[in-house]
């Protein structure tokens, strides 16, 4: 079955060319060029993965990813021309799992797609999981549950998660988790770890201004504690 992406952004012209090079990689591709049609879109035919320009007329790209992460964990790569790193943050706090600057290179966004897809469809070839106090990380079901209630993530937020998880105790740097959740390939600044690490802490900790799950180490990086939630 074809993996379908929707693809939203208000240029005509980037939407065709996005739309030509997946389609020759054998996805499905469904288009937007405004943010109600590409929520509307999003809800109704559930596509597998998003491509979401952040400057659209309307609805912002920015509340689109917004509101869509309120009601699932369809991931989400945010197409952007603004190239400060502020900008890049923001998108991750809202959940977005990846991001790509313009101009850009189509066979790289193709790229960025496989990749996240691979990420947000985990491995089904065994079943392992993993539980750090009262953390229990299912890897095969790419779920995470504390105190046996599901928690919803976003992708990374997830891979990020069961890597700590898989030794806890051991201190991550900041580019160690990065290439680990998101590949070699992945040429984001390594301090956008931190965006993920923030909203992670929003969903499992009990109160996330004073962490006991995930701790900065600072200077180096972050570590999950042996004794989570303890």
């Amino acid at each position: 079955m074809k993996r379908s992406i929707l693809v939203v952004d208000d240029e005509k012209k980037i939407v065709d060319i996005v739309k030509a090079y997946l389609e020759r990689e054998r996805y499905h591709v469904l288009v937007a060029y405004d943010g109600e049609d590409a929520l509307d879109m999003a809800r109704e035919q559930q596509p597998d993965l998003l491509v979401l320009d952040l400057m659209l007329p309307g609805i912002s790209g920015w509340d689109v990813c917004r509101i869509l992460r309120k009601e699932s964990d369809i991931p989400i790569i945010m197409l952007t021309a603004r190239d400060e790193v502020t900008d890049k943050i923001v998108g991750l706090e809202l959940g977005a799992d990846d991001y790509v600057t313009k101009p850009f290179e189509p066979k790289e966004l193709v790229s960025r797609v496989k990749s996240v897809l691979r990420r947000s469809q985990g491995s089904a070839t065994y079943s392992t999981i993993l539980k750090v106090g009262e953390l229990s990380i299912d890897i095969e079901k790419r779920l995470a549950r504390i105190d046996g209630e599901a928690v919803e993530l976003t992708s990374t937020e997830f891979d990020l998660l069961k890597i700590m998880a898989q030794h806890p105790g051991r201190v991550y740097s900041r580019m160690k988790l990065l290439d680990e959740a998101q590949g070699d390939s992945y040429e984001g600044y390594e301090r956008t770890i931190d965006s993920h690490i923030k909203n992670l802490r929003k969903k499992i900790e009990v109160d996330p201004n004073h962490p006991n799950r995930i701790i900065t180490v600072y200077g180096v990086g972050y570590k999950l504690q042996e004794n989570s939630g303890a």
